[in-house]
């Protein structure tokens, strides 16, 4: 292990209660000169003016890494060892404005310029499903079109909602219009519940993008799926954005948009782990909303599924 990596803090050298609230207990590092030396990075964005029905997700972050204490640097079931090869720390929060979402966004984008001038990876703590589309403009100035693999209970393809046409359920068909995404190598799994019209899905098909309901996934390992998706995006740049509500509300219920039929942990576990080998370069977790997650559990999936993430970035070893 090289002794400059940045380490997880303990739980024989500080009480898992005890000590700052970082991301998995990491050094929170802000100084231009340290993030050169990082290769990716937790950050957090307390955002949820997005939001179309239960607020909360603006405390995602803060719960997230509260939760995190329990995770341990070394991956059991896979092997990854990722504090062993890449330099990660937490990087602290966005500072949004709260009072306006266009602005929000704005600053949301501007502030992943920076951190992509430093090359670092980033790994975002949700916040609303708004966030990813600032992220991947960001991302486009960066890489140009990327590919995706999306993860949730919507599509988040509306036209506009009430009017606006920047919200956490317009997100990918904004992405898409702006020329964010291959569109060729994007694929969207765990979608399900009502719609409007049969439109709500097939305007993600009539793009190219594959749809994968969430009855597809019921009762079935998705690690078949999952070398699908891989065929399907790899070949340049991929971004990973999970939301929450993808899960099952029986697993997950700190969401602020619940749909019953989701998928299980086991599934969200497969699918990330699924994404080993793929060239990406960042992801986010997000509608996490801890005023409904009043045992922790749902904050505490999120941390582990951002730790996942972490474990299937291209450089981890595996021991």
């Amino acid at each position: 292990m090289d002794n400059s990596l940045h380490q997880p803090l303990g739980g024989n050298e500080m009480p898992r209660f005890g000590g700052i609230a970082t991301m998995l207990r990491l050094p929170h590092v802000q100084a231009p000169e340290e993030l050169d030396k990082l290769d990716a990075a937790f950050i957090g964005i307390p955002l949820d003016i997005g939001t179309s029905l239960r607020s909360g997700t603006r405390f995602g972050p803060r719960q997230i890494r509260a939760e995190s204490v329990m995770i341990r640097p070394y991956n059991m079931a896979t092997g990854a060892a990722p504090f062993d090869s890449l330099n990660v720390a937490d990087i602290g929060d966005v500072a949004i404005n709260t009072f306006n979402l266009l602005d929000a966004v704005r600053i949301i984008e501007e502030h992943y310029d920076r951190v992509l001038a430093h090359d670092i990876i980033p790994l975002t703590l949700g916040g609303d499903h708004t966030l990813t589309l600032p992220i991947l403009r960001a991302m486009h100035k960066k890489y140009g079109k990327v590919g995706l693999v999306h993860i949730d209970a919507h599509a988040d393809v509306n036209d506009h909602m009430f009017g606006e046409k920047i919200a956490h359920g317009t997100t990918f068909r904004r992405a898409q219009e702006e020329g964010l995404l291959d569109s060729q190598r994007v694929v969207q799994i765990g979608l399900r519940a009502q719609g409007y019209t049969a439109d709500d899905f097939n305007w993600s098909r009539n793009q190219g993008f594959r749809v994968v309901q969430a009855e597809e996934c019921w009762h079935k390992s998705l690690a078949p799926l999952m070398e699908e998706v891989r065929a399907k995006v790899d070949g340049g740049p991929v971004y990973l954005s999970f939301d929450i509500d993808g899960i099952d509300p029986a697993w997950a219920p700190g969401t602020g948009t619940p749909e019953v039929g989701g998928l299980t942990t086991i599934q969200a576990l497969e699918i990330i782990r699924g994404c080993q080998g793929l060239n990406l370069i960042g992801g986010d977790l997000v509608e996490v909303s801890p005023p409904y997650d009043t045992t922790g559990n749902t904050s505490l999936l999120g941390a582990n599924l951002l730790y996942e993430m972490l474990c299937v970035l291209p450089g981890v070893v595996r021991r």
